[in-house]
C-alpha cells in the first residue's frame, strides 16, 4: 500500500538550515496534496506545511512563514521541507503526510490518511 519515508533530520544549531525529504511509494504521488506535521515531546502534533499537487499553492504555519519552504517533484515522488533560520522551539520529529483528496483542510491532522515515520529534528541554542 501507501509509504512514506521521511528523512534528513538531524541536529542544528539555532539559525541553521536543515532540509527534509520525504519519499512516496504505492500511490500516484502527483494526484495527492501533501503536507508536513510536526510534534514536540508533551504537545500535540501540529501542521506546518502544505503543498498542492502541482506545487502551485503551499500554506505555512504562521510560526514558520518566512522560513520554511514546502516543494516537490513529482517525477521523484518525493515531497521537502527547506528549514532555515531554525529555531530551538522548531525541535520536533517532523511527519509527512497524504492530504486526503476529498478534504482540503490542509491545516487538520484529520484530513491527512497515511503518515511517514517521522524524522528528528534538534535545534540547539
Amino acid at each position: 500500500q501507501v509509504q512514506l519515508v521521511d528523512s534528513g533530520g538531524g541536529l542544528v544549531q539555532a539559525g541553521g538550515s536543515l532540509r527534509l525529504s520525504c519519499a512516496a511509494s504505492g500511490l500516484t504521488f502527483g494526484r495527492y496534496r501533501m503536507g508536513w506535521f510536526r510534534q514536540a515531546p508533551g504537545k500535540e502534533r501540529e501542521f506546518v506545511a502544505h503543498i498542492s499537487q502541482s506545487g502551485d499553492f503551499t500554506y505555512y504555519a504562521d510560526s514558520v512563514k518566512g522560513r520554511f519552504t514546502i516543494s516537490r517533484d513529482n517525477a521523484k515522488n518525493t515531497v521537502y521541507l527547506q528549514m532555515s533560520s531554525l529555531k530551538p522551539e522548531d525541535t520536533a520529529v517532523y511527519y509527512c503526510a497524504r492530504n486526503l483528496l476529498e478534504n482540503r483542510n490542509y491545516y487538520q491532522q484529520t484530513a491527512y490518511d497515511y503518515w511517514g515515520q517521522g524524522t528528528q529534528v534538534t535545534v540547539s541554542s
